[in-house]
């Protein structure tokens, strides 16, 4: 029972840390450079209905990975301390490497970045 209440924060921590490195992490630069306004507009178009699509299938993962720990929450509370079952170690198992292809497809971001502004920071964090 310990482990579900510790197991579902942390895949929310996983998933959230993964947006944020995607927002602020540099991405792959094309190959080549376009040679005319209307390659470039084409190249830009392709970027975004790419990351259109990878987004559509990140949050279907998320959907699915949201299934998968309730499930297995679900089993961890029908198990005793002296009994944890096979299927809650598989469904254990098959959360973990959806969590980890979640956070690779949200690094896939396609073009160039998108601007983040810094958080301010406080006088006293500045101290420190």
């Amino acid at each position: 029972m310990l482990k579900t209440s510790v197991l579902i924060p942390v895949i929310c921590l996983v998933v959230a840390g993964a947006a944020y490195r995607m927002a602020t992490a540099a991405t792959p630069q094309f190959n080549q450079r376009p040679t005319s306004q209307a390659e470039q507009e084409m190249m830009e178009k392709q970027a975004r209905e790419a990351n259109k699509k990878r987004q559509q299938n990140i949050k279907t993962d998320t959907d699915k990975l949201l299934q998968l720990a309730t499930e297995l929450k679900e089993s961890v509370d029908k198990s005793n301390e002296n009994m944890l079952s096979l299927d809650v170690v598989r469904k254990a198992d098959e959360v973990e490497k959806l969590a980890k292809k979640i956070r690779e497809k949200m690094k896939e971001a396609i073009g160039p970045p998108q601007r983040v502004e810094p958080v301010p920071r406080t006088i006293q964090e500045q101290q420190h």
